[in-house]
């Protein structure tokens, strides 16, 4: 019998199985609802179902508690982790399930968990899993668009992933470097600031993004620190079922 695992975020929703800790089938989509729900995973033969969504009332809820052993995720669930985050009802579900899968992935290491997004989120958990929280800025297409949304001329841009230049010396490459470099940057700065306190961490990347940063830091001096792990959030919530069911 399968794990049933949802995953939805602001922009892609995911839809995977687990056989007890194996990631046996993931489906990643763009809208979800109980219809494309039943296709996706008819006659899967299903047991434990939980989700994690950022968004509002999808109708999923009701249909996981109707067909399964529907697990009601939240912050509020404890013996995962030391959450000391001081207003655990508004932190992110995605957020939280990515520390509780990075301190099953990286047992007993300091780890920061680079979630990169609609937003892009880093956050802290220590070798002993105590997680205190951490920093949310705005993601790659958020950066773009506001520089279009908000100014009179500058166009609107996607990610351009082969841009290596450091310098601009047109509009476009100019935001291409404004915004690719910057995070760049930002995420380096992040990074060299934890592990000046915390020299032997673990960074593991995840998210819709995670392949830019990866391609930035295997180039750095953090690159030995670097663990790309795409399914943290899902394993995370996976591991939330195995606490409360084994």
């Amino acid at each position: 019998m399968y794990n049933l695992v949802i995953d939805i975020g602001n922009t892609f929703s995911k839809v995977a199985l687990f056989d007890k800790r194996e990631l046996c089938e993931l489906h990643i989509v763009r809208d979800i609802d109980p219809k494309a729900l039943s296709t996706l995973i008819s006659d899967k033969g299903i047991s434990n179902a939980i989700m994690s969504t950022v968004r509002p009332d999808t109708g999923l809820e009701d249909f996981l508690e109707k067909n399964f052993k529907y697990l009601e995720f939240s912050t509020s669930l404890t013996g995962l982790i030391n959450n000391h985050y001081k207003t655990p009802q508004t932190l992110g579900l995605d957020r939280y399930a990515a520390v509780v899968g990075a301190a099953y992935v990286f047992q007993g290491a300091n780890c920061l968990v680079i979630d990169a997004g609609t937003c892009i989120t880093y956050d802290f958990i220590d070798g002993n899993k105590n997680y205190y929280g951490g920093s949310i800025s705005p993601g790659m297409n958020m950066r773009y668009k506001a520089m279009h949304t908000f100014t009179g001329k500058l166009p609107l841009l996607y990610p351009d992933l082969d841009y290596r230049a450091e310098m601009g010396n047109d509009t476009r490459t100019s935001m291409l470097s404004g915004v690719q470099n910057g995070l760049r940057y930002e995420v380096e700065g992040f990074i060299r600031s934890y592990f000046s306190t915390y020299p032997n961490m673990v960074i593991a990347l995840c998210g819709g993004d995670a392949d830019f940063f990866d391609r930035q830091l295997k180039n750095s001096i953090f690159a030995q620190s670097v663990k790309a792990v795409p399914d943290l959030v899902l394993i995370g919530l996976n591991e939330v079922i195995h606490h409360y069911n084994d």
